[in-house]
């Protein structure tokens, strides 16, 4: 990544003309991030890196017209946990680079979560020979709620500081506010580390305000990609801290934050980036990745460079890895996009490390093959859950008043609020009429047979249930359903596929995904997974589901990091006040 003496004479010979380029793109329009002006170049590249944008005279082995189209950085992802695509890191090359992604900042916490070290390590090992650039955001909480959740693995305070001392390695990732708020040792001695290390810390500020707000970025925090509006985004800037916009698959922030900036006039920030966090492979091929929002940023009235500031030397500098990546300037990596209009930008030539990559929105590299343990292929091992009776909230009353966790369309937070539910031979029922049924989580690790039990509001199901063993952070096994027996075969499923997705009803398995891998990823093709996710989603809507995106919907209900409630495996967790609470209302 950093380089070599030799490397270094390499580039300044060439860039003295002593040494010819390997590659010349030529006839090309510019998108110059630093003076935000469009020039006429041609991009002059040696050993995958630029040597100029503006190569006049320099001998050449190879030559491409570049058309006279626009020539720009790749773009990032600035915060994305990529086990969450159901996709292993080697095919999701075929989802993200022709979109022209070509950095990733990645927090593989839910591997973490799953195998601890070993899992990270696993996830990572082809990180070098990817036609994408991954770098790393350290898992800062693994697992996020400890005393409140049962988890495979875990990094302690060692693991972080090794893993931050990785050359990959730029920031410690998100650091959830009670860990800050409560001053936790072992939390602030993670930021010290990344602060050691010239290395920044990642935030996730979900629903901090005031002098919380203040305290939060005394804790050392550099940015925040939880703000769902346009005023929340500006107290995180006013403190200083980055604006990590977010448009993932149920976390819809873009439109929120962008209008109210446009509409004030106030979008021309160096702190501004953006990140999908979570998305699923469906959506990222029917609608885009990074290319998406910048896109659509132009659209609210974003100025086209200012967009593509945005998605490239805004994070480079942000994560201080400007001198590699997000700019078409000498020494950086020649990562670059070719598209033909900037008011509405589509790839039509990727290139990364100077290689071309992508063309016409198809991958046309060989990838590295995906080699991972087989122990990686055992982690679920369900004790209790299997049998309807496990689901059983039992109250010796005719009714009970119960908390249910009410979803927010298409954001992960949540409200809190109180139904009066039937109880029928001593357990509390759902009830469909309102949309509110049954929500558990099962510890799915053989550790001790925990199953949390809540209800939720506007799943839209009539009858059946679904399930999935992606559930953050814990990544237990997390079932919605109508009735109990519907919920213990969606279990059964997902423990005989060791991990995945499951969907139920009549009391047999309609629907499933398998996910092997840490029961979060597959290694099949993109296009396999993608077809039986649309199958499940289809299912889903068949009994009666109204969520655009349900499976990406119920792995996030569980956080016991984003308020109001969460649900883990010990039991239903106040957010904000960091304990377990009964489902039970006094």
């Amino acid at each position: 990544m950093i380089l070599t003496l030799d490397e270094r004479r390499k580039l300044i010979q060439t860039g003295l003309g002593d040494s010819p380029l390997d590659l010349l793109i030529e006839n090309v329009q510019v998108v110059n991030v630093y003076t935000g002006r469009i020039e006429l170049g041609a991009i002059g590249i040696v050993d995958g890196r630029i040597v100029t944008p503006y190569a006049q005279g320099y001998d050449t082995e190879r030559v491409v017209d570049g058309g006279g189209r626009f020539a720009m950085p790749g773009f990032f992802d600035t915060h994305v946990h990529i086990d969450s695509t159901l996709v292993v890191p080697e095919n999701l090359s075929h989802l993200i680079v022709p979109h022209g992604t070509t950095v990733m900042l990645a927090d593989p916490m839910e591997i973490a979560n799953v195998a601890g070290l070993p899992g990270f390590k696993a996830l990572l090992k082809n990180i070098n020979q990817l036609p994408y650039h991954i770098f790393l955001e350290v898992s800062s909480r693994v697992p996020t709620a400890p005393g409140l959740e049962t988890t495979g693995g875990e990094l302690d305070l060692l693991d972080v500081r090794e893993i931050l001392c990785w050359p990959e390695a730029v920031s410690l990732g998100e650091l959830d506010p009670s860990k800050v708020l409560e001053m936790r040792d072992e939390y602030l001695l993670k930021v010290e580390a990344a602060h050691t290390l010239g290395k920044i810390c990642n935030g996730h500020a979900v629903g901090r305000v005031g002098k919380e707000l203040v305290a939060y970025a005394c804790g050392g925090l550099s940015d925040d990609h939880e703000c769902v509006d346009y005023a929340e985004a500006l107290t995180r800037l006013q403190l200083g801290m980055a604006v990590l916009i977010r448009e993932g698959s149920t976390e819809r922030n873009l439109d929120m934050i962008l209008k109210g900036m446009v509409a004030d006039g106030f979008y021309n920030s160096p702190h501004l980036m953006f990140c999908t966090d979570d998305k699923h492979p469906d959506e990222i091929l029917d609608e885009g990745h990074i290319d998406f929002m910048v896109n659509r940023a132009i659209e609210l009235g974003v100025p086209p460079v200012t967009a593509i500031q945005m998605a490239t030397i805004n994070a480079a500098k942000h994560f201080r890895i400007e001198h590699i990546v997000g700019s078409l300037s000498p020494a950086r990596w020649a990562d670059i996009i070719l598209a033909e209009d900037l008011e509405h930008i589509v790839p039509g030539d990727v290139y990364v490390r100077g290689q071309h990559i992508a063309s016409d929105g198809k991958l046309i590299v060989t990838l590295p093959e995906s080699d991972y343990p087989d122990w990686l292929y055992q982690t679920v091992d369900v004790t209790r859950g299997k049998q309807a009776s496990d689901f059983v909230l039992e109250v010796k009353r005719d009714s009970a008043k119960v908390w249910v966790i009410d979803l927010y369309p298409d954001q992960i937070i949540n409200e809190q609020i109180q139904a009066e539910l039937q109880v029928v031979n001593g357990s509390v029922m759902s009830d469909v009429s309102r949309d509110i049924i049954k929500l558990a989580v099962v510890e799915r690790y053989g550790k001790n047979g925990n199953i949390g039990i809540t209800f939720v509001r506007r799943f839209g199901l009539q009858n059946g249930a679904l399930a999935s063993s992606v559930a953050h952070d814990h990544h237990n096994i997390i079932v919605a359903g109508t009735n109990d027996a519907d919920m213990a075969a969606c279990v059964q499923a997902i423990e005989e596929m060791q991990g995945g997705l499951a969907i139920a009803s009549g009391g047999e398995v309609l629907g499933k995904l398998p996910l092997p891998i840490g029961g979060l990823m597959s290694e099949e093709p993109v296009g396999e997974i993608i077809q039986n996710l649309e199958e499940i989603n289809n299912i889903y809507k068949s009994l009666g589901g109204t969520l655009p995106a349900p499976f990406m919907t119920i792995s996030f209900i569980g956080l016991p990091t984003v308020p109001q409630l969460g649900l883990t495996d010990m039991g239903l967790v106040d957010v904000l006040e960091h304990i377990l609470i009964s489902p039970l209302v006094d």
